[in-house]
């Protein structure tokens, strides 16, 4: 990225124009990013360099204060002295942000994952074990990057200290970073572990169980500490962030604490009244339709919804009764439902809601 003292035109580097949105730049890094891994090049000299100034385009653009330093001061505001820190750069940021920007995890080694729960296990709780992978300690070199019988010095770089100090922004504040010779050991093996390549670290299958309390809500996430990507050798696990994706219930709906349903029931049954079978989270029930009930009419059942979260108990599971008319009739089917058109018409037993609809189509054409 340095050329003759001079940062190159971070746009350049990333192949975008002047305009380009947050949306294209993050996807030109991670196009860039994957193509120029060094991963892919092993025999080249050159990939790691080439990597690392695409991944120093990046934290300009990236950041809009960085960005708009450039856009107006151009690569004068990069260099020692008044430099935003190009090659200030650590490998640890390298990793994390090429991890972030191919969605493996964040720059403070956070994995995340959605976790998939039927609406059962969502409304009861439960424990799912999660499979993933992360980045580890070599299990070859336990992490300290050098081979089997090979000999470390103190790294040239930084004196052992595993950091260095650099000058950044535009006030020329002195921060730290991690050695990205040593990789923040502070210790540099004679030959390095091929296992790893040298890194101390390395992506290893993992599996850890996540507790997921009652009534969790669907897009809540669930936290388990130290079960993130490691992203410097002898560095702290970040966490895993899991959010949940509830499945959609045959049944079941919710709404807050209340557990929704709509149940068919006949219309002899909505008139006349009667008891229905219906599901709930703990089985089947018999509910008690009053007569006369309407279509649309919402029943309430207590304690069966789910449980609250800031107070002891349950909420409830509302029944929407939808009223089925039959869609093929015999004949004397048919001609009872005449008659009883007729009795009723004849007792003027008009319900509320006819009565009310005719009342105003009377005051509309009259």
């Amino acid at each position: 990225m340095l050329t003759s003292g001079k940062v190159r035109n971070p746009y350049e580097v990333l192949e975008l124009p002047s305009n380009a949105t947050p949306e294209e730049i993050r996807a030109a890094f991670r196009r860039l990013g994957a193509k120029h891994h060094p991963d892919r090049h092993q025999d080249s000299s050159t990939a790691h360099a080439r990597f690392k100034e695409i991944n120093a385009a990046y934290q300009i653009l990236n950041d809009p204060k960085k960005r708009a330093a450039f856009d107006r001061f151009g690569s004068v505001a990069f260099q020692p002295g008044g430099n935003a820190g190009f090659d200030g750069v650590g490998l640890d940021t390298v990793v994390a942000d090429l991890l972030r920007a191919m969605g493996l995890g964040r720059s403070d080694g956070t994995v995340s994952l959605d976790l998939e729960l039927t609406f059962t296990e969502a409304a009861e709780g439960c424990t799912k074990e999660v499979h993933y992978e992360r980045i580890d300690h070599c299990r070859i070199c336990d992490g300290s990057a050098a081979a089997a019988g090979a000999t470390t010095t103190t790294c040239t770089a930084c004196g052992g200290k595993g950091r260095v100090r650099f000058r950044e922004g535009l006030l020329s504040l002195l921060s730290e970073r991690p050695c990205s010779k040593c990789r923040g050991s502070g210790r540099m093996p004679s030959r390095p572990c091929a296992a790893c390549e040298g890194r101390g670290l390395t992506k290893l299958p993992h599996s850890v169980n996540v507790a997921i309390p009652p009534a969790v809500d669907n897009g809540s996430l669930q936290s388990v500490a130290r079960a993130g990507h490691r992203l410097i050798p002898n560095g702290k696990h970040g966490k895993l962030d899991v959010t949940v994706k509830v499945l959609p219930h045959p049944f079941f709906s919710r709404s807050g604490d209340d557990v929704l349903c709509r149940v068919p029931v006949s219309i002899v049954t909505a008139a006349v009244g009667g008891q229905v079978e219906i599901p709930t989270l703990s089985g089947k029930i018999k509910l008690s339709v009053p007569a006369a009930t309407q279509p649309g009419s919402v029943l309430r059942v207590r304690g069966k919804g789910l449980a609250h979260k800031l107070r002891s108990g349950k909420g409830d599971q509302l029944v929407e009764i939808v009223v089925e008319v039959p869609n093929a009739l015999s004949e004397r089917a048919r001609q009872l439902l005449v008659e009883l058109g007729e009795e009723l018409s004849r007792n003027q037993n008009v319900e509320p809601q006819q009565r009310s609809f005719m009342d105003k189509l009377r005051q509309l054409f009259d």
